[in-house]
């Protein structure tokens, strides 16, 4: 049985970086809870295995899984090349690459990221020329590229791109001149173009042909929720600690004169603001009309209604039986399964 939690997280259709170099923008990129699938591709095949480690899983990632799966795949090719396995992408980026495209490349490209991949999204950034004589003893800004161009350049050629392709572009940058300079306009322009229409095209299979003329050379999968080992561990987790936060705050905190324990519970979590997370108030009306734990001799029991809620379970599971087939193999159940059982005290108890 494949688990798969609940969640508000919406998941976005693939993003692809072109020209991604050191994997900067992927390592941003990867930190958004709705991005289900990233890809790189460059040209530079040994910066990809060098840079792919980068993008793996940390530690932290395994002690706090996603909500949705998340793949990354490095490719190395050329992004004048087509290859399948990128149609259908919700957004393209192609930060600072076309100036290292030569003039025949360069023609290719809207060829084939336009016509060919057309995404719904595509946004390209590219150096101002203009900002260029702001730097000291600067004609190119890297000896790789080919050419720089002007706002109007670039914007003569998005305009024609995308009217070509059926996509509109409006125009932006990052990088503002010094004051008195503010003529030459932004230190990298950038183009954003959206699909008319707003839906990457759905090709079809049969007529586009699968494509693999890319080498996948680094691929890493990350931990969720949607996967049901990790699922089931952060749930028990999370049963786990709600479970002891209620046991303890249902001791009782002093003894009675004769020696006896005082069998009143104190308030629940639900009431106290000194005791565990704050709740709003309509979490609280939900978790004071659900039903209460209540022992049994020297064993206490928590309703799975009552689990269900607080805040962070009822995220997790979608009703009862969700959440007791998630925890039926690590924690003890009443009976009937309408309950998780525990002891009433134990050593640690000796402090009230």
């Amino acid at each position: 049985m494949e688990a798969t939690a609940r969640t508000k997280t919406e998941a976005l259709a693939p993003v692809a970086d072109l020209g991604c170099g050191d994997t900067s923008l992927l390592r941003l990129l990867k930190v958004n809870p709705c991005i289900e699938f990233l890809v790189g591709v460059d040209i530079n095949e040994d910066k990809l295995r060098w840079r792919g480690d980068t993008l793996a899983p940390l530690m932290g990632d395994y002690l706090k899984p996603r909500d949705l799966n998340l793949t990354i795949t490095l490719y190395h090719g050329s992004v004048v090349e087509r290859d399948s396995r990128l149609l259908g992408f919700d957004l393209i980026t192609c930060i600072e690459l076309i100036e290292h495209l030569d003039s025949g490349d360069l023609a290719r490209f809207p060829e084939v990221v336009f016509g060919y991949l057309s995404p719904s999204m595509i946004v390209i950034s590219t150096p101002n020329s203009e900002f260029n004589p702001l730097f000291p003893s600067v004609t190119l800004r890297d000896s790789d590229h080919k050419f720089e161009w002007t706002r109007m350049e670039f914007q003569t050629w998005a305009l024609y791109v995308a009217n070509r392709y059926d996509y509109s572009v409006e125009f932006t940058g990052v990088g503002e001149p010094p004051a008195g300079a503010e003529n030459v306009g932004y230190c990298t322009q950038i183009g954003i173009f959206r699909k008319n229409g707003g839906k990457a095209m759905e090709s079809c299979v049969s007529e586009q042909h699968d494509q693999h003329v890319y080498k996948a050379v680094f691929t890493t999968s990350y931990p969720s929720l949607q996967q049901e080992r990790f699922f089931k561990l952060v749930l028990v987790n999370e049963v786990s600690q709600q479970v002891e936060s209620l046991r303890v705050s249902h001791l009782p905190r002093q003894k009675k004169q004769d020696g006896e324990w005082d069998d009143t519970p104190k308030d629940s979590q639900a009431s106290s603001p000194c005791f565990g997370p704050v709740f709003t108030e309509v979490e609280k009306a939900k978790i004071e009309n659900s039903p209460k734990p209540f022992c049994v001799g020297d064993k206490f029991f928590v309703p799975l209604q009552r689990l269900l809620a607080y805040p962070k379970l009822n995220r997790l599971c979608a009703n009862e039986e969700m959440m007791r087939s998630g925890i039926a193999d690590s924690i003890p159940l009443s009976s009937d399964g309408s309950a998780v059982v525990a002891d009433l005290r134990d050593y640690s108890d000796e402090q009230f």
